[in-house]
């Protein structure tokens, strides 16, 4: 018998969809989809820009360097590198001992932090008005000293810093969980000090995502209007941050001067976009293997 016979040709199956649908209904399903994006993703940002270089490019450059959007830019560069800084601190912390500890309460900590993605950025606001204003007993003992929190840099940086603390912490703990606690415990047998041992054990495979946790909370802090809105006062050329200073130019009618603040803070967070981009096409066989681990 021959070896063919034993083993007869197989025909070669044609390729096959992952799904069961139709064609034609896959199709209209891309075509809904890529429609959506381009209303309600593109043409925004489309006319953002269209409307800022509406009257030239002079006209928008000379609105963007007049004092008070030099200001808001400023102010906004300077909270978002104070609060994202703290957040990667906070948020790893956070992320480390929910993943490494067992201990009560850990769910109700979990809750904690999910609870901005739940609040409106304005109750946080007034709840930080009502923590911190003149009228209350520790804000009034703060602005006596000369250290006023509401109405200046500290109300909001801490306004943005609620708004974007659970960003770093959700990214880290899914992929801290799959690392367990065998290589750091490996480690620590092995005579490395706990501070050795996140360095070279901790830190390498959850670097991407502490990453992409930075990213996505630099880009929240750069755009929270609602919670840097009460608690900033909106005081031009000194607490408005460019969400602010653009909704200022509109109310004002001041078209090119707002869509050319728009058109920068639109610019940023595409910026923020292509990085993390960058960062999935450069390093995915990295991500995958802290993300197994």
């Amino acid at each position: 018998m021959s070896e063919t016979s034993l083993h007869p040709a197989v025909p070669a199956r044609k390729w096959q969809p992952v799904t069961e649908e139709k064609r034609p209904f896959r199709i209209a399903l891309i075509v809904i989809c890529l429609v959506l994006l381009a209303l309600l993703v593109v043409a925004p940002l489309a006319v953002v820009f269209a409307e800022a270089l509406a009257k030239g490019g002079r006209a928008a450059l000379a609105s963007l360097g007049a004092p008070e959007a030099r200001s808001a830019i400023r102010l906004t560069l300077l909270v978002a590198g104070i609060t994202v800084p703290l957040n990667a601190v906070f948020g790893l912390a956070a992320a480390w001992v929910i993943t490494k500890f067992d201990f009560r309460g850990k769910a109700f900590l979990i809750t904690l932090i999910d609870l901005p993605f739940s609040v409106s950025p304005v109750v946080a606001g007034l709840a930080l008005v009502l923590l911190f204003g003149v009228n209350s007993l520790f804000g009034g003992w703060l602005v006596g000293m000369g250290y006023p929190v509401i109405f200046a840099l500290p109300g909001i940086v801490l306004a943005s810093m609620f708004v974007t603390f659970p960003f770093v912490a959700r990214e880290l703990i899914p992929v801290m969980i799959e690392q367990g606690r065998t290589e750091e415990e490996a480690a620590l047998t092995l005579g490395a000090s706990g501070w050795r041992t996140f360095l070279t054990v901790t830190l390498p495979n959850i670097k991407w995502a502490l990453l992409y946790g930075v990213l996505l909370s630099n880009a929240r802090a750069m755009g929270e209007f609602g919670a840097v809105a009460v608690v900033s006062g909106k005081i031009r050329g000194q607490t408005a941050t460019m969400p602010i200073a653009i909704e200022m130019a509109y109310n004002e009618y001041l078209s090119v001067a707002a869509f050319s603040m728009a058109a920068v803070l639109a610019a940023l967070a595409l910026v923020t976009l292509l990085l993390k981009t960058v960062l999935e096409w450069r390093f995915a066989d990295q991500l995958a293997s802290g993300r197994r681990h």
